[in-house]
């Protein structure tokens, strides 16, 4: 279709291609801000090569608005911020994922813009590509972090639930939670360490490192509301300690859902039920101890 035989669009069609020709070149940006960190040079081409198309279709989008938009500054902001502190993968897809609005964009569009439809096809394969770059270091070892995360959820939270009705000593529960907790570490990387090395794998101290800061990180926050409420609030020290444990599970299976394509609903509520079926068993069996030994501190 040449320039002199491009129709004026009415206004709602020009409103909504105003909005994908602002969307297109927002992603250009972010996709070459993301290229610019990327050490793989395959994604790296691959990331330059989308942004390059994202580019191209916001110029389609120009020559039916005959207008110039700017990026939403906070968008590339935001995705930038989140590929630096989660991974590209994560932020990337996140991004794929939230266009799926757009899709009713192109299929409306299409009847004054034939053009629509072939940038949605360009669209999905941007899709299909990016399922090609996930060979991050940080998701290579994503098993060596589900697998201290699990384990430091499942442990620390019957510990430290037991503890809560055994003890009713904040400061105590929290001594002995940090001193479960750092051992605990110590084994499970060790133990990571020594199962990659049996496998050959030369990777070994990478992955027990994986596994180690995981746990170290989830034992931290289980253990702060002890450290923060005093002895008179055990409970709501146990109350925030459970809602904290399900917010890690919950921020952890949203991410390992959009990097993996994984079904983020059912990981969710397997982890969910057994942290809280441990952490309600144990807290059972810390009331039977106090009970049955007659510990009063």
């Amino acid at each position: 279709m040449m320039m002199s035989e491009i129709k004026a669009l009415s206004p709602e069609i020009k409103r909504r291609v105003l909005k994908m020709q602002q969307n297109e070149l927002t992603e250009y940006h972010i996709y070459t801000k993301v290229a610019g960190f990327v050490k793989n040079p395959d994604n790296k081409a691959t990331l330059l090569k989308i942004a390059n198309e994202e580019h191209r279709h916001c110029q389609i989008w120009e020559s039916f608005t005959k207008e110039k938009v700017q990026p939403l500054q906070w968008k590339i902001w935001w995705y930038t911020l989140l590929s630096v502190i989660f991974g590209y993968t994560f932020a990337l897809k996140l991004m794929e994922g939230n266009e799926g609005d757009a899709a009713y964009n192109y299929e409306e569009i299409a009847a004054e813009i034939p053009q629509a439809q072939k940038i949605a096809e360009d669209e999905d394969r941007h899709e299909q590509q990016l399922l090609a770059i996930l060979d991050e270091e940080r998701l290579q070892y994503v098993g060596s972090m589900v697998l201290g995360l699990n384990d430091a959820l499942v442990e620390l939270t019957g510990t430290l639930a037991g503890l809560t009705l055994a003890l009713q000593n904040t400061k105590l529960i929290a001594l002995s939670g940090l001193i479960t907790g750092v051992s605990a570490t110590l084994s499970m990387a060790s133990s990571e360490f020594l199962s990659a090395r049996s496998e050959g794998r030369e990777d070994a101290l990478k992955s027990c490192t994986y596994t180690g800061i995981a746990y170290c990180i989830t034992v931290a926050l289980l253990v702060l509301p002890y450290l923060i409420f005093d002895d008179e609030h055990y409970l709501h020290a146990l109350g925030t300690m459970l809602l904290t444990v399900v917010l890690i599970i919950l921020v952890f299976t949203y991410y390992i859902s959009v990097a993996k394509d994984l079904d983020f609903k059912k990981r969710f509520w397997e982890m969910a039920i057994i942290s809280l079926s441990v952490a309600a068993f144990s807290f059972v069996i810390g009331l039977l101890v106090k009970e049955a030994l007659g510990i009063d501190i």
